[in-house]
């Protein structure tokens, strides 16, 4: 392994006496330095009333678990309250259409988040009576849980003994270790996972858990508050006074612009077609307006895609959406329709969407902004 993934040393482990009764050697329990800071830490700073810790319910912890990938506690705790509040079982949510699903997740991004949300509760449903499963290989195996989730989940809901190794705590443990490699190569994240089987203590799990992951959050930031940290002394980026050199970020790609021209084809009942999307890939199984590509003829893929005639009326501004791996550039295009629809009857796949009375579907966040301003000018 190069030196630059073994950099720093493990820390020595300390024995620390938890509890009141000090003298009750059945409190007792062996952890780094490293982990009683962290642990000091949180004691004073750390979040420990987040809504979805309270009852230790497994299933809310999952839910919030999955939110919490690529977002931020600040956005997420909005959308978990809605969403137990509509769906407080396994059961409520699996027997859910997935439409009613990803309307309470628009807004949040990342939908496939939503859609093994779904597939997972149905499998508990149908495969665990409804009951979250508490072993964590079969945690494991529900979509869109990994490694680190899985864990999570378990150490918040059990205080099962499972390391974790998210976003943040990769940016903690890449300074404190100086890990002079991006933590995407697989003997980088290997060794990284190493150092934090070493950290988790036997005791406190749940508490080290949400600890090292708030020091990530709130501290150790892209931009480190270091004044505040109680890992200092542990730390070789702060000894050397460059931080912000870690972690590694990945190789730099190019990210690609694609463009596309949606058409927001109005009726006279100020009516918008909307078509579902997909069931995989960007905004898998929500609803938007009928695409064309930017160097397409819009009024003839119309006719031919759903036999309707329409006016072009003049288009807006394009705007701006970027994803992890490319930008998209959308114009969108209003056309009014010429005539009735026809044959073209509404099915499961095409409807038209009152925008002045909104009703419970998923609709991707560029669609629902512009359904917005639909709503003012029809």
């Amino acid at each position: 392994m190069p030196d630059s993934i073994r950099a720093g040393q493990p820390a020595a482990t300390v024995h620390v006496i938890m509890g009141a009764r000090t003298s009750d050697r059945s409190h007792q329990t062996t952890m780094t330095p490293f982990t009683a800071k962290v642990l000091a830490w949180y004691g004073r700073h750390g979040r420990q009333t987040l809504p979805w810790h309270a009852a230790r319910d497994p299933y809310r912890i999952w839910i919030s678990e999955i939110m919490l990938q690529q977002t931020q506690v600040a956005t997420v705790v909005p959308y978990f309250t809605r969403f137990v509040e509509r769906f407080p079982t396994v059961d409520s949510l699996a027997a859910a259409p997935i439409d009613a699903v990803l309307h309470l997740w628009t807004g949040l991004g990342y939908y496939a988040r939503a859609r093994n949300l779904h597939c997972a509760a149905q499998m508990i449903a149908s495969e665990h009576g409804g009951r979250f499963p508490a072993d964590f290989e079969s945690v494991c195996r529900l979509p869109g849980i990994g490694r680190s989730t899985a864990g999570a989940i378990l150490a918040f809901a059990h205080g099962r003994r499972h390391a974790i190794l998210d976003g943040n705590v990769k940016r903690v443990l890449t300074r404190v270790y100086r890990i002079d490699a991006w933590p995407g190569r697989r003997a980088v994240e290997q060794r990284l996972w190493e150092l934090a089987e070493q950290h988790t203590p036997q005791r406190r799990i749940a508490a080290y858990t949400q600890a090292i992951m708030d020091l990530g959050a709130t501290v150790c930031r892209r931009r480190p508050l270091c004044a505040a940290c109680p890992l200092t002394v542990e730390c070789g980026a702060y000894r050397d006074g460059n931080p912000l050199a870690y972690p590694v970020p990945a190789p730099r790609k190019h990210k690609p612009t694609r463009t596309v021209t949606m058409v927001m084809i109005h009726n006279r009942n100020t009516a918008v077609l909307l078509e579902r999307r997909p069931p995989a890939g960007i905004w898998g199984g929500l609803w938007g307006f009928p695409e064309v590509e930017a160097s397409g003829d819009v009024a003839d893929a119309v006719a031919q895609r759903f036999g309707l005639k329409i006016h072009l009326e003049t288009p807006w501004k394009p705007v701006r959406h970027s994803f992890t791996h490319y930008h998209l550039t959308i114009t969108p295009q209003p056309a009014a329709l010429v005539g009735r629809a026809g044959a073209m009857m509404e099915s499961r796949e095409i409807v038209w969407y009152n925008p002045g009375s909104p009703d419970s579907r998923g609709l991707a966040a560029p669609v629902k902004r512009l359904l917005q301003v639909l709503r003012n000018e029809l």
